[in-house]
């Protein structure tokens, strides 16, 4: 390596990541966030290598449903689901049949996992019972799909309870740096997630964690974020963009322009690339159809297909042609068994 390829980060990063698939350093992330437009696509490409090279070409497909919505006591300042802001979502449950329909449909689009979602602090016992009598119908209707939940800060208990149900995979998003945490919620502590996700990992299910672009946060907080992720080492991470939502405190920020989305993207690759990194909430709005295109030539291997837990996505159908036109495979379920 020359003297200026050793200066150069995107040098570095492909004897790094893609050759010996370790994950760039908070400092190399900030370089990454703060390349020239020029280099855009340069680093694009090479976050699509690392992700051939260390993922393979299969998507993920996944399709979420809220089995509680609205009403939720934490002030997460993103959420729309919010009981304490003045938001239009009202507080709502899923009865069992409805679950069975959505995992039905959800199967039908091909995708692998089926998330089921609570807006709660944590699960109490109504919600664990009707999560287990949820599975325990699914399976009944013959779906064999993979499950995953997402139902807040967990107990050992609750966790140890999942995992007897049979949940494949636990969804639980740090959301931001840690440095940002206080900025985005005060009810509850960056630490007290982190803790739920160290029972997960450890009782054994896949670690699901990411969070939101577009909250107020700097560069350097958007790499520190990345870099926390790195060091959880989640099996998927989740990238949302901020949909600002009427009657929540950050109904006003403005949307993620498209270029830093895609640099942000890139960046989470490079720190994570062996992860995979699934194109969740905001994609429609900060990336449109030629944006979400090039982010999944820029390491994106699995997507959120329909609709979001209070937004709406674009037609399953449009992403699975998508996919098709970039002969990227869908993930067999086989495969994530």
């Amino acid at each position: 390596m020359t003297a200026a390829a050793r200066t150069d980060v995107l040098a570095v990063a492909r004897e790094q990541v893609l050759e010996r698939g370790e994950g760039l350093a908070e400092d190399q992330l900030v370089e990454v966030l703060r390349l020239p437009d020029e280099r855009l696509t340069e680093l694009l490409d090479l976050a699509h290598q690392v992700r051939m090279r260390w993922c393979g070409p299969a998507v993920e497909v996944e399709g979420i449903v809220s089995v509680k919505t609205g009403g939720c006591p934490e002030d997460c300042h993103f959420c729309s689901q919010s009981g304490r802001f003045p938001s239009p979502v009202r507080s709502a449950w899923l009865d069992i049949p409805g679950l069975v329909r959505a995992a039905r449909e959800t199967a039908a689009t091909g995708a692998t996992e089926f998330c089921i979602v609570a807006a709660v602090r944590g699960p109490d016992k109504r919600l664990m019972s009707q999560v287990r009598d949820g599975i325990k119908a699914i399976r009944e209707d013959g779906n064999d799909i993979n499950i995953a939940c997402s139902l807040g800060i967990l107990t050992q208990e609750q966790v140890d309870e999942l995992v007897e149900m049979g949940v494949h995979r636990y969804n639980h998003n740090l959301e931001t740096a840690r440095s940002h945490f206080p900025n985005v919620v005060t009810t509850h502590t960056w630490e007290e997630r982190w803790e739920t996700l160290r029972m997960v990992r450890e009782a054994g299910m896949e670690v699901c964690c990411g969070g939101i672009i577009g909250m107020g946060e700097t560069v350097e907080q958007r790499a520190e974020f990345a870099a926390q992720l790195a060091e959880l080492g989640p099996d998927e991470c989740p990238m949302n963009f901020l949909i600002p939502q009427p009657g929540t405190p950050f109904e006003h920020y403005e949307v993620v322009d498209g270029k830093d989305a895609l640099r942000t993207v890139a960046a989470f690759r490079l720190a994570l690339p062996k992860a995979m990194i699934r194109f969740s909430g905001g994609r429609e709005l900060t990336f449109g159809d030629l944006g979400t295109k090039q982010g999944m030539l820029g390491g994106v291997n699995a997507i959120i297909v329909g609709n979001y837990l209070t937004s709406l996505g674009r037609p399953a159908s449009e992403d699975l042609r998508m996919l098709d036109e970039l002969k990227m495979p869908i993930k067999a379920l086989s495969d994530t068994l």
